[in-house]
C-alpha cells in the first residue's frame, strides 16, 4: 500500500513543542537567499514560511515513529517534493521546526512495500467466511482459483472509507465486518502454491466495477466520460493522485488487417506463439499471477492518454452518487478482459454478434450476444486495491 506522510506522528511532535500551529504538506519551493520555504499543504493552499538561524530542520526516515531518530540537516538539504511538517509558534515570525521526509526515501519505501504486497499477498473477492478463515475468489488469465486467508488476534484489519481511494483514509476494522462480496487484499506468510496466507495485514472494502466506452476526456479536471456497456448510461469517472491507470496491449491494433495469429486470439482458444503478451504474465513462483499482480506489470497511463472509442474497466468505491466514480483502478484496452469474463460466465464465442451490452468488432466482440448482466455476474472484478 502507498506509504503516506504520517500526520498523527507529526501532530504528536507538534504537541510536544507546546502551543503551536502546524502544517503538513509538500515542499513547493526553497529560497535560501530569502530565508523562505514555500509549502503546499494537504488542504490545497500554498503558503510561504520564513526560516531563521533558530529554525530546527530535521530529517526522519519514512515509517520511523521515534522522533529521537530524527537527525539535524541544513535547509539546503531539503528538496522540492519532500514531505514536511512545519511547526510555528505565536511569538516568533519564523517557523520553529521543519520535520522532513525525503521524497526519494518515500518513493523507495513505497516501491519496497508494493513489491512485498505482491510477493507475500493475495487479492480477491470474499466467497466464504468460516471461523478465522476467509475464502477468496481470485481471477487470473488461466481462470479462477480460490485462496484462503487465515486471521489471528494480531492481524491488522482496515476497511476502505466510502468515496475515498486512499489507503491512508482506511479505518480500523474487525473480522466480523468483512462480508461476502467484499474485496480483500491480505499479506503475510504465504504458502508455496500461493493459495494460502496467514495474514499479518488485511485491507478490504466494498467496491464496484464498471465497464464502458470512452466518449469524452477532460485532462484538466482528470475526468473521463463513459457510456456504460449494456445500460448505455453516462458515467463520469474522476482520477485523483492516488488512482492507478493502466493499459492492456491494444490487440485490435496489433492484429489489424491480418486477423489473429496462428497461435490464437483472446477468446479464440489459445495464446499467440511465445506465450502471453508482455504485461500479462504467466505462471510463476507461488502459482499464476492474479489480476492485481498482472495490473502491476502493465504500463501506466494518464487520463490524457485515453481516446474516445476505447473500452475501459473502472473500479471505484461505492459512493453517494451512482453515476460519478472516483477511480481506484482504470484499465484501458479492456476488450480482452471483458471477453474472458464473459466466456468464464458461460458464454461461447459468437462470431462477432452483439447483445445488449456487446462490443463491436468481430473477433473482439462479446460472445454470442452476451450482455453485461451475464458478464458482471460472471465476476468481472477489477481490483479495488493496489499496493
Amino acid at each position: 500500500m502507498k506509504i503516506k506522510f504520517l500526520p498523527t506522528l507529526f501532530l504528536g511532535a507538534a504537541a510536544a513543542l507546546g502551543q503551536t500551529t502546524s502544517t503538513v504538506g509538500t515542499v513547493a519551493a526553497i529560497r535560501p537567499e530569502a530565508m523562505q520555504v514555500e509549502i503546499k499543504s494537504d488542504k490545497g493552499d500554498t503558503l510561504p514560511y520564513r526560516i531563521d538561524a533558530k529554525t530546527l530542520v530535521q530529517r526522519i526516515p519514512p515509517g520511523e515513529k521515534d522522533l529521537k531518530k530524527a537527525s539535524a540537516i541544513s535547509i539546503t538539504d531539503v528538496a522540492i517534493g519532500d514531505r514536511v511538517l512545519v511547526t510555528s509558534t505565536p511569538d516568533s515570525p519564523a517557523v520553529r521546526r521543519i520535520l522532513v521526509m525525503g521524497a526519494n526515501e518515500i518513493a523507495k519505501r513505497q516501491e519496497a512495500d508494493r513489491l512485498d504486497w505482491s510477493a507475500r499477498g493475495v487479492s480477491g473477492v470474499v466467497t466464504e467466511k468460516k471461523g478465522n478463515q476467509v475464502t477468496l475468489k481470485m481471477r487470473s488469465m488461466t481462470g479462477e482459483t480460490n485462496a484462503t486467508v487465515t486471521l489471528n488476534e494480531k492481524t491488522s484489519i482496515k476497511r476502505y472509507a466510502p468515496d475515498s481511494v486512499r489507503f491512508a483514509d482506511a479505518l480500523a476494522s474487525k473480522p466480523n465486518e468483512i462480508n461476502i462480496g467484499d474485496q480483500v487484499r491480505a499479506r503475510g506468510e504465504k504458502s508455496a502454491d500461493g493459495l494460502a496466507v496467514s495474514a499479518t495485514e488485511v485491507v478490504f472494502g466494498s467496491f464496484q466495477t464498471k465497464a464502458g466506452t470512452v466518449t469524452a476526456v477532460n485532462a484538466e479536471t482528470g475526468e473521463v466520460t463513459l457510456s456504460e456497456l449494456g445500460t448505455k448510461a453516462t458515467l463520469v469517472a474522476k482520477a485523483t493522485k492516488d488512482s492507478s491507470l493502466k493499459a492492456m496491449p491494444d490487440f485490435a491494433a496489433m492484429f489489424a488487417g491480418g486477423g489473429p495469429p496462428p497461435g490464437g486470439m483472446p477468446g479464440g482458444g489459445g495464446m499467440p506463439p511465445g506465450g502471453p503478451p508482455t504485461g500479462m504474465g504467466g505462471r510463476g513462483p507461488g502459482g499464476p499471477p492474479d489480476m492485481s499482480q498482472m495490473l502491476e506489470r502493465m504500463p501506466a497511463i494518464q487520463i490524457k492518454d485515453l481516446k474516445p472509442g476505447q473500452t475501459v474497466v473502472v473500479s471505484s468505491t461505492k459512493g453517494s452518487v451512482a453515476d460519478h466514480l472516483t477511480i481506484i483502478t482504470l484499465l484501458a484496452n479492456a476488450e480482452m478482459l471483458i471477453r474472458m469474463a464473459s466466456m468464464q460466465a458461460g458464454g461461447q464465442p459468437g462470431g462477432g454478434q452483439r447483445g445488449g451490452g456487446g462490443l463491436p468488432g468481430g473477433a473482439m466482440g462479446m460472445p454470442g450476444g452476451m450482455g453485461m448482466g451475464g458478464m458482471m455476474g460472471g465476476g468481472l472484478d477489477l481490483p479495488g486495491m493496489t499496493p
